[in-house]
């Protein structure tokens, strides 16, 4: 099976797609999805309960053009680019019982998704929806609940210039205990593997979806 990559000219383009999708997956017009996107510039993405006076350098950000938006899903600021994969998953709640409940939900979503990537190295859940490889944060998760569905989005550190964290967000106020309280530079990781192996692995953990197609480019006119 062939994932799903998602490409757009804008970042809000993305948002917005995963917004709509999310929509018609709730109202039983599409079906479950699992697609792949990466944003190959810097960009700060707010959570949907995010404040950017606390979250983000708003003054450097806007000084070298690294724009600051904000997503549907819940969770904390992330600061996106070359190296840094995200995925989203829109399930049905309908498909376990576990996706009802929100503590539940992560725990069987990205038990799945630490499984299979522990074949590239030791990997664990931490906090309520992180995941972590020799200890250290390499992917941040948020969800976004509807009548019927839930939209997961996850970001995965592969490539990233991790000392760029620190230039532009700031160390969050509320942290997981594993945290410990360590800067952005100590806290987080690379996990070693590639982005097509990322790809394949959890496409193919969770292919009783059936998700399987060509790259999508949205543009000006795409549904």
């Amino acid at each position: 099976m062939k994932p799903i990559e998602i490409t757009a000219e804008t970042l809000e383009e993305h948002l917005e797609y995963d917004r709509r999708t999310a929509e018609a997956v709730d109202q039983g017009i599409q079906a479950e999805t699992l697609y792949f996107w990466e944003w190959p510039s810097l960009a700060v993405v707010l959570g949907a309960g995010g404040k950017e006076e606390i979250d983000v350098h708003s003054q450097t950000c806007h000084s070298e053009g690294v724009p600051i938006l904000r997503r549907k899903s819940g969770g904390g600021t992330v600061l996106l680019g070359a190296g840094c994969l995200v995925f989203t998953l829109i399930l049905r709640y309908e498909r376990h019982p576990s996706l009802r409940d929100v503590n539940a939900s992560y725990r069987w979503i990205l038990g799945r998704i630490s499984r299979c990537l522990s074949v590239f190295a030791p990997v664990q859940m931490a906090g309520i929806c992180d995941l972590i490889t020799g200890g250290k944060k390499f992917s941040g998760n948020a969800q976004h609940r509807k009548r019927n569905a839930l939209l997961h989005h996850g970001t995965i550190l592969y490539q990233f210039p991790l000392e760029l964290m620190a230039r532009y967000l700031n160390t969050p106020e509320r942290q997981p205990e594993y945290r410990q309280g360590r800067p952005h530079f100590e806290f987080v990781t690379n996990f070693p593997a590639s982005k097509v192996e990322l790809m394949q692995t959890i496409l193919q953990e969770f292919s009783e979806l059936f998700v399987t197609g060509e790259s999508i480019h949205l543009g000006q006119g795409s549904s």
